[in-house]
C-alpha cells in the first residue's frame, strides 16, 4: 500500500512539471511560465514629446546674433553701452521738453512720447540680453517670450503711429499756419495720443493670442535672434500658420499706412517750401523737418526691408538689420532731434546752467 501512494505521488509530480505540447495543427509554440514575459502596449508617450502644445513648451532657445564667445563679449558692452546712452539720452529730452515751458507745443509733445516709447521698447529687449549673458544662459520661458513680443509689436506700433501725428503736425505748420492752433489742439494732441495707445495695445494683443494657439516642437525651439521675433515664432511653429500670416499681413498693411501719411505729407510740405520767395525762410521750414524726416527714414527703411516678406525668407542679414530699429533708432534719437534743433539746443543749455547754478 505505501508502494501505490508513493507511485501516485510521483505520477502527480510528473504532471506538474509537464511541458504542454502543441496541439496537432496549431500554429506557434506554447512557452512555459517561466519564459513568458509580460506583454506591454504601445504608449503615446513618445508621440507627445515630439510635438506639444502652445502651452506645452517651457522655454525657448535663443540662439542670439553669433555663436562665438568673443563677438559676444564685444557685443554684451556694445549693447550695455547702447542701451545706457539711450535710457540717458531720451529721458534728457523729456526732463528737457517737461522743464521749458516754450516747448510744451503739440511737436514736442508728441516727441515726449516718442522718447518714453523708445526707452520702454529698448528696456523690453536689452536688459534680457545682458542678464542671459553674464549668467550664461540663453533660454527664455514662454510666458516670458510672448509678452516679450507683446510689448516689442506694441512699442513699434506706437513709434509709426507718433511719427505719422508728428508729420501730421509739421504739415499743418507749414502748409496752414494761421489754421494750426485751431487744428492742432492740446485736447486733439491727448485723444490723438490715448487711441495711438490703445489701438497699438489691441494689435499687439490680437498678435499675441494668435501665437499662443500655435503648437512648437520641442526638438525645434531655437530662436535665430536674442529676442522673441514673430516672424521667427511662426518660422519654427510645427502647425498651420497662414491664419497667423494673413493678420500679420494686415498687420504690415496697417503699419505702411502711417508711412503713406508721412509721404503725403512730405510731399504737401516740399511743395509749400518751394513756394516761399527768400532762401533764409526755406531754410528754416526745412530745418523744422530735418529731424523728424531723419528718424522716419532710418526707422521704415530697415522695418519695411525685414518685414515686407514671408517668414521663410528670414535670413540671418535680416537679424542683423533688425538691430537698425531695435537698438540704433532709439539711441540716435536723441542725437537727432537734439543736434539738428536749435531751440533743442537752448533748452538743454539752459537745463545744464541751472544745474550748474544750483550746485
Amino acid at each position: 500500500m505505501f508502494l501505490r501512494f508513493n507511485s501516485i505521488l510521483t505520477l502527480s509530480t510528473q504532471r506538474q512539471h509537464r511541458i504542454p505540447q502543441a496541439r496537432p495543427g496549431s500554429a506557434g509554440i506554447v512557452l512555459s511560465p517561466s519564459c513568458v514575459q509580460p506583454v506591454t502596449t504601445p504608449s503615446h508617450s513618445g508621440m507627445s514629446r515630439g510635438k506639444e502644445n502652445g502651452t506645452g513648451v517651457s522655454e525657448f532657445l535663443l540662439l542670439g546674433i553669433t555663436s562665438d564667445p568673443e563677438q559676444r563679449q564685444v557685443l554684451f558692452w556694445l549693447f550695455l553701452c547702447t542701451y545706457l546712452v539711450t535710457v540717458a539720452g531720451n529721458t534728457l529730452i523729456i526732463l528737457v521738453i517737461g522743464s521749458n515751458p516754450c516747448l510744451h507745443t503739440p511737436m514736442y509733445f508728441f516727441l515726449t512720447n516718442l522718447s518714453f516709447v523708445d526707452i520702454c521698447f529698448t528696456t523690453n529687449l536689452i536688459p534680457k540680453l545682458l542678464v542671459s549673458h553674464v549668467a550664461g544662459t540663453w533660454t527664455i520661458s514662454y510666458p516670458h517670450c510672448l509678452t516679450q513680443m507683446y510689448f516689442l509689436i506694441s512699442f513699434a506700433n506706437l513709434d509709426t503711429l507718433l511719427l505719422a501725428a508728428m508729420a501730421l503736425d509739421r504739415y499743418v505748420a507749414i502748409c496752414k499756419p494761421l489754421q494750426y492752433h485751431t487744428i492742432i489742439t492740446p485736447q486733439l494732441c491727448r485723444g490723438l495720443t490715448a487711441l495711438m495707445w490703445t489701438s497699438a495695445g489691441l494689435i499687439s494683443l490680437l498678435h499675441t493670442l494668435l501665437m499662443n494657439r500655435l503648437t512648437f516642437c520641442s526638438s525645434a525651439r531655437g530662436i535665430s535672434h536674442f529676442y522673441c521675433d514673430a516672424y521667427l515664432l511662426m518660422k519654427i511653429a510645427c502647425s498651420d500658420t497662414h491664419i497667423n500670416q494673413r493678420v500679420f499681413l494686415g498687420a504690415v498693411v496697417l503699419f505702411v499706412a502711417p508711412c503713406v501719411l508721412i509721404v503725403v505729407s512730405y510731399v504737401r510740405i516740399a511743395a509749400a517750401i518751394l513756394r516761399i520767395a527768400s532762401t533764409p525762410g526755406r531754410r528754416k521750414a526745412f530745418s523744422t523737418c530735418s529731424s523728424h524726416l531723419s528718424v522716419v527714414t532710418l526707422f521704415y527703411g530697415t522695418v519695411l526691408g525685414v518685414y515686407i516678406r514671408p517668414p521663410n525668407s528670414f535670413s540671418a542679414q535680416d537679424t542683423v538689420a533688425t538691430i537698425m530699429y531695435t537698438v540704433v533708432t532709439p539711441v540716435l534719437n536723441p542725437f537727432i532731434y537734439s543736434l539738428r534743433n536749435q531751440d533743442m539746443k537752448k533748452a538743454v543749455r539752459r537745463l545744464f546752467s541751472r544745474g550748474s547754478k544750483s550746485s
